[in-house]
């Protein structure tokens, strides 16, 4: 489990992919903090460390990950947002996420206003139902607090600190991000769809 709260911006270093496969290379100031079999959300993905040297970590990404996320347009150089699993004993700062990508979405607009930074994104549509005004959704890994949502597209409002440890900063039109809803959005309509099944 994770919270969405970004303790690292690494960069990609090497990508080797094979048939079904890939392995990413990882640059991140958290290597001294990672043991080979650890779990870490990569923007927004939980993958596990195969490996380690004095400044980077490798990690295996399967097929289906390459097919459901954003993870298959990265590149040597691209930015990641980094986070170690969730400490029991640590505050939860941000909300409950779980590196499950939900879906993938395409952004439409990255601005800067005088004192919040507008990012706008289009989320398929199955996803929608989810989300509401001022809930919590995960974009590449972080933790956000929904804007506003019309029909498919949501409107979230960045902070200054928020651009300066992510890679959201340097998104732009047409970038495909990670998303993942609130689970617990996700256990209620399980929940309520298992009444409606037994009152029948």
């Amino acid at each position: 489990m994770f919270t969405g709260l970004v303790a690292d911006k690494g960069r990609i270093l090497a990508i080797e992919s094979g048939a079904d496969s890939a392995v990413v290379e990882i640059k991140s100031t958290l290597v001294g903090e990672i043991k080979v079999g650890d779990s870490i959300s990569v923007n927004g993905v939980c993958l596990t460390a195969i490996s380690l040297d004095e400044s980077s970590f490798k990690a295996d990404v399967m097929v289906q990950t390459l097919r459901i996320t954003s993870l298959k347009s990265l590149k040597v150089g691209s930015p990641v947002n980094l986070e170690l699993a969730a400490r029991a004993d640590s505050r939860l700062g941000g909300h409950i996420v779980q590196g499950h990508v939900d879906g993938v979405g395409v952004v439409k607009e990255n601005s800067y206003g005088e004192k919040w930074h507008k990012f706008v994104l289009s989320i398929p549509q199955d996803l929608t139902k989810y989300i509401v005004n001022q809930g919590s959704i995960a974009v590449d890994g972080v933790s956000l607090t929904v804007g506003e949502i019309v029909g498919e597209q949501v409107t979230l409002w960045l902070i200054p600190e928020t651009l300066i440890k992510t890679n959201l900063s340097e998104k732009k039109s047409g970038d495909l991000v990670n998303i993942e809803v609130d689970v617990i959005a996700k256990y209620v309509e399980r929940l309520m769809k298992r009444g409606e099944e037994s009152g029948k």
